[in-house]
């Protein structure tokens, strides 16, 4: 695999705790790449590793081919990997618009937060029409110049969403984007990833624990228990699976 991001026998210990033993998996561009697992199982510890906010103790994390392992996390987002995070994290205060226009400058600012007080002209416009095309992508214009607070959890989420995919990242960690949706919204919020995915050609690593998502977005699927690689195949695989069936998903009655 040359495009997208790859873990390499990774592993991760907080003090005499090992969260990720030994761990490989690939999420190439052009598709979505399901991690699932109980609660605790690492996968978000596994994506701390990935985008440079934990260091692992032992493993690497490539991307497009390249060993970023010992990035920074700007320096990872500059090249290509955004990252959302399972608690709703939006400026309640500033409107959708300005919150979905963070997600380009941030990377644009990278590890010099003082140059969104100094961008150039052209940087402006880059930020503008980022956050035009992604308001567009989530169906979020009519909300454009609200308050980010005033919005539903679903419109919420869909703002998260808006703004990473501002970012320009051509790789994606979502990290249970779907949380506090009902099955309407969260039906939605997969169209959105389908459609990102065919007509960008990015990548997605998805976190998450509503399997009818998983499941029909899906096109690979990890399952990690208790640090553990359990499983890798298709979603119809994972389904069939009596290990995984018996550790996660729950054994029919």
């Amino acid at each position: 695999m040359t495009s997208g991001l790859a873990v390499e026998s990774l592993t991760v210990r907080y003090g005499g705790l090992v969260a990720v033993d030994d761990v490989s998996l690939e999420a190439p561009t052009g598709r979505i790449t399901g991690l699932i697992g109980p609660n605790g199982a690492g996968k978000t510890t596994l994506f701390n590793a990935s985008n440079g906010l934990v260091r692992p103790a032992s493993g690497r994390v490539r991307l497009d081919g390249r060993d970023i392992t010992r990035l920074p996390l700007a320096r990872r987002a500059q090249l290509g990997l955004g990252r959302s995070f399972q608690r709703i994290e939006l400026f309640n205060s500033l409107s959708v618009r300005q919150n979905v226009e963070l997600g380009r400058e941030g990377v644009l600012a990278g590890s010099m937060p003082w140059r969104q007080l100094f961008s150039r002209r052209s940087e402006q416009r880059t930020v503008a029409a980022a956050a035009d095309e992604a308001l567009v992508v989530c169906g979020l214009e009519t909300f454009a110049d609200r308050p980010a607070g005033a919005l539903s959890t679903g419109n919420r989420r869909l703002v998260e969403l808006a703004r990473i995919l501002a970012g320009g990242f051509h790789m994606l960690l979502l990290d249970e984007p779907s949380s506090g949706l009902d099955d309407r919204e969260s039906e939605r919020f997969g169209a959105i990833l389908t459609h990102v995915v065919r007509e960008r050609e990015i990548g997605i690593l998805l976190v998450e624990h509503h399997m009818e998502l998983v499941l029909s977005v899906c096109h690979y699927l990890y399952v990690l228990d208790f640090g553990k690689l359990l499983f890798e195949g298709t979603p119809q695989d994972a389904v069939r699976s009596e290990v995984v069936r018996a550790a996660y998903l729950g054994t029919a009655a």
